[in-house]
């Protein structure tokens, strides 16, 4: 009675679990592994309060396998030795299941440590994560396994958990828990798609209610309890990826009242660093070439955030917000840079022109001697034309003007220049 809701309802099949279709109806693949018994390595990922442990735990009491659980966020590397040390005794003799929750708190280091022995299948590693784990686990654990996406649940799906709660409460209290069908789904929509979240609240609602004869839960109660959590911001999760997706898109759009809304988002979660970082990155991709000189102006407001923290750090970033808003747009840099580094991994490229490399002395091969690179500050207008891209895409353009106006004098400024040449 005493753990959380949530432990007390987490299912114990694959078939009471909320959601994830995609994964766990009879024929989807995450599901046919389950019901193989051969256990490869497994990456979950998705938001908090979604079924990542609960499928993680199913797996592990069903595999035969001596099991082990950490959580990245206190574990150290003591601790994966020990589970190392462990290996080849009688206790592990069917083999090691190792459940790492919060894979991305492991630095590189520690994820190495795990490599050699998951690799040669001394240990069976299940790991969850709230961050994309092509960004946070070291790549070659993620080619040693299989990554499976949990989603965002439903509010139908939700609203099915906490029915079943409802009973389960109604029976630990020996009352009857009076709340109308309204109020449940208010919470499960207030939820945003994480389970545990909707419990926390239902429990709430339950312990402050009124109760006589019955546990009657009152509108204003339910009200109060979701106002209280009416901020949904996971900060290690998707939703930190999906606000500050629409807070640059807005910026992008150039729409300053989605993209102060969304800023207010952030920093009601606390999340300065999110806010300032995506900030500069608008900047200089979504505004760019169009007004160079926001850059540093932008640069000054975040440094002034940073410096005066919240909530007066709201105040320069909301004048800066506006003015990427508002500013003209260009990704003509942007374009430039993706383009270049497109070739650069695919092998196209070449030797550096003669005239630009660091050295000055010609070997007896060389067909050209001497340097002959040309100085173009001695030259009329600081320009001469000469080679600078190898030679295999010496004629390769990969930046274009845009058609704001600072680029557009930088063009007219350099056709002049360049067509007297």
């Amino acid at each position: 009675m005493n753990s959380p809701l949530a432990d007390r309802l987490r299912p114990k099949i694959i078939s009471e679990v909320a959601g994830q279709k995609h994964l766990l109806s009879e024929g989807k693949v995450l599901r046919r592994i389950i019901d193989s018994g051969e256990l490869p390595n497994l990456i979950f990922y998705g938001p908090s309060g979604v079924g990542k442990t609960t499928v993680a735990n199913i797996i592990a009491e069903n595999c035969g396998k001596k099991l082990y659980y950490l959580n990245a966020t206190t574990a150290s590397t003591a601790d994966i030795k020990e589970i190392i040390n462990s290996i080849g005794t009688i206790e592990s003799m069917g083999g090691i299941l190792l459940y790492l929750d919060e894979i991305q708190y492991f630095n590189k280091k520690q994820q190495q440590i795990l490599l050699s022995y998951i690799e040669n299948g001394d240990i069976t590693l299940i790991a969850s994560t709230t961050e994309n784990p092509y960004f946070y686990v070291y790549n070659a654990i993620l080619s040693r396994s299989t990554v499976f996406e949990f989603k965002t649940l439903s509010s139908a799906d939700i609203f099915t958990v906490l029915e079943r709660a409802i009973g389960i409460l109604s029976a630990e209290k020996g009352k009857a828990i009076k709340i109308s069908d309204e109020a449940v789904r208010k919470i499960a929509t207030a939820a945003a798609g994480d389970v545990r979240r909707s419990l926390n609240m239902l429990e709430l609602c339950v312990l402050t209610a009124d109760v006589t004869e019955d546990i009657a839960v009152s509108n204003e109660t339910i009200e109060e309890i979701l106002a209280s959590n009416s901020v949904r911001y996971d900060r290690e999760g998707d939703e930190h990826y999906d606000i500050i997706s629409a807070y640059q898109k807005s910026m992008r759009g150039s729409d300053p009242d989605a993209a102060i809304y969304y800023l207010g988002r952030l920093l009601a979660a606390g999340d300065l660093p999110s806010a300032c970082r995506r900030l500069l990155v608008c900047a200089n991709e979504d505004v760019g070439l169009a007004y160079p000189q926001i850059i540093p102006i932008v640069k000054a407001a975040v440094d002034t955030a940073m410096m005066v923290g919240l909530p007066e750090a709201r105040l320069p970033l909301a004048n800066a917000v506006i003015l990427v808003a508002n500013s003209p747009k260009s990704v003509s840099a942007h374009d430039a840079i993706n383009a270049a580094m497109a070739d650069i991994e695919r092998g196209i490229g070449g030797d550096i022109p003669r005239q630009l490399q660091n050295k000055h002395f010609d070997g007896e091969d060389a067909k050209v001697k001497g340097q002959n690179y040309k100085y173009p500050h001695s030259f009329p207008g600081h320009y001469v034309n000469q080679q600078y891209l190898p030679d295999n895409i010496k004629n390769k353009k990969y930046y274009n003007y845009g058609d704001n106006k600072t680029e557009q004098k930088f063009k007219e400024y350099w056709d002049a220049i360049k067509k007297n040449k």
